[in-house]
């Protein structure tokens, strides 16, 4: 039976089952891997309620085997139903067993089921450890991830596998932690393990989200045969940092190679097309998809074409593909809202009311819509209209999210929130600074305040106040009397970069002779001598 199996033959090893008089549980749990390897996790579930109805009782291997069948499932229902077996038949402490639940709970997204198995365990491995940093990274949460690192790097005598190493780099990644990441790249080559092609893709893709496109590009031609997943880190993260050609470039090298790109490929080259204006590279790129590759564009791809046509003043062409896609409202969310930002951008205002009532109507970025509403009509001059939209979000209970940047600086992450001084660190300092910067730029024609960032009628002083306190200016002031000259300050933001500060930013690397790297939700920015590479395109 198990030549069968290891040869894909599962029908027939599954047919010699049925002619054993008493298979015994090495059988069972054989033809339940055997399903699971063949893509038939379901089979292999099946055949545990059938195994329940015979004298032969599941072991450890069995149980290990079936809640592998509900990871891959993502089956939680189930899966705990097998962990209540699992504590009946008295395997609650077994180490394979346990980290198998984990590895379920994990892919479950029930990441405090996973911890729960984890803290009673009685004795960890390495498998344990990894499959718990796992679930966090997968989770979104990586600072728990990092912290479980911690305590394995204090507790443990092992070293850190491949796998362990990669799900590190890849929750640095998620958070932007640069410093962390230096030292998981240092244990990577420390354990030989920068060869592997997982670590290293993973490597790829956490310094291009870092802001370090250099290092990613070192580290990618590094790797001898780079498959579909490293090239499409690359060029996601050119695209991301302004370089639309060099991602173009890179699609182009990876064809010729004979890689075929996938789904996000594509996403990461119409993202490059937006971010530099290359309005009809990406349509043709677009058009290519299912014509050269088989691969049918989703809501994300003609999301990047809606942003690419918008940014570029083509909003009639924009607004008819957003009316012309049926998307669910959770799907349709991001398309109608990139139709909303381009769309204000270029002070169409019947576009932008008309993706406004979309959103809130489909319940979908709610406070968005209503936030651009009103900075539409504030740049319009229509403060009835705003003031009723502030009274709307009041009575609907709809908030703003607030600014929030924070900057990394020895292996330490300090935030700062939008006009929040009392809590900022070294706060006196920061605002002396700011002031400094402020009068200094003014000498160089830098005029204040920002347009259609206010929701009410208030003095230009006060506009100027508002925005100079935006969070990345307060990190960045923080960076610059904290992180040493000649080395790059790097801010991370959880909303968009507003243009006046993006202006600032530009006349503030130049007075101050200084690299700033700004990761916003949408891009990078690269603020050297006076300029950013996203050339004011973003």
């Amino acid at each position: 039976m198990n030549a069968y199996i290891r040869l894909g033959r599962i029908e027939d090893a599954h047919q010699l089952f049925k002619e054993m008089p008493e298979p015994n549980v090495v059988s069972w749990t054989s033809l339940m891997a055997g399903h699971i390897d063949a893509g038939q996790p379901k089979v292999a579930l099946w055949l545990l309620g059938s195994m329940a109805w015979s004298l032969v009782v599941p072991n450890a291997f069995t149980f290990a085997t079936i809640v592998n069948a509900c990871s891959i499932l993502a089956d939680l229902n189930t899966g705990k139903r097998v962990h209540a077996q699992v504590e009946i038949f008295g395997f609650q402490c077994n180490l394979v067993v346990c980290s198998s639940l984990i590895d379920m709970y994990g892919k479950s997204n029930d990441v405090d089921g996973a911890r729960r198995v984890f803290d009673l365990m009685g004795f960890k491995n390495i498998v344990s450890w990894s499959s718990m940093i796992t679930a966090y990274t997968q989770n979104a949460r990586g600072h728990d991830a990092l912290e479980v690192f911690r305590k394995f790097n204090n507790s443990s005598l092992d070293r850190p596998n491949h796998f362990m190493l990669a799900s590190v780099v890849n929750a640095c990644a998620s958070l932007g932690r640069l410093v962390i990441g230096k030292v998981a790249h240092g244990a990577v080559i420390r354990g030989g393990n920068d060869s592997n092609d997982v670590v290293a893709t993973a490597l790829v893709d956490m310094y291009a989200k870092c802001g370090c496109l250099d290092y990613s590009n070192k580290v990618f031609h590094k790797i001898h045969n780079p498959s579909t997943i490293p090239y499409t880190s690359m060029i996601v993260g050119a695209a991301k940092y302004g370089l639309g050609k060099l991602s173009l470039e890179l699609f182009q090298e990876m064809i010729q190679r004979g890689i075929n790109p996938n789904d996000v490929t594509f996403l990461g080259v119409l993202h490059a097309c937006s971010h530099s204006g290359l309005v009809n590279e990406g349509l043709e790129h677009l058009n290519s998809m299912y014509n050269n590759h088989g691969i049918v564009p989703d809501t994300k791809h003609y999301t990047c074409v809606v942003d690419m046509l918008g940014r570029t003043g083509r909003l009639d062409e924009a607004y008819i593909i957003a009316k012309s896609i049926q998307v669910k409202p959770d799907e349709g969310a991001l398309l109608w809202g990139t139709l909303l930002s381009t769309s204000r951008l270029h002070g169409r205002m019947d576009i932008t009311f008309e993706a406004s009532k979309w959103l809130i109507e489909s319940n979908q970025q709610v406070a968005t819509a209503y936030v651009t509403m009103s900075n539409t009509y504030a740049l319009a001059g229509r403060w009835e209209n705003v003031h009723k939209t502030r009274s709307e979000m009041k009575l609907n209970g709809v908030s703003k999210e607030p600014g929030c940047s924070w900057i990394e600086i020895k292996d330490f992450t300090y935030i700062f929130y939008a006009g929040d001084v009392s809590s900022c660190p070294r706060g006196s300092e920061v605002i002396g600074l700011l002031k400094e910067l402020e009068r200094r730029m003014r000498e160089r024609g830098y005029i204040g305040g920002s347009e259609g960032l206010v929701f009410v009628d208030v003095e230009e002083e006060t506009k100027e106040e508002m925005v100079g306190l935006h969070s990345e200016r307060l990190a960045l002031c923080f960076g610059l009397i904290s992180v040493a000259k000649g080395l790059t300050i790097r801010v991370m933001k959880n909303l968009r970069m507003c243009r006046d500060c993006h202006e600032a930013f530009k006349l503030i690397s130049e007075i101050v002779k200084r690299e700033f790297v700004v990761r916003d939700v949408n891009r990078f920015h690269h603020f050297k001598d006076g300029s950013c590479t996203c050339r004011d395109f973003w």
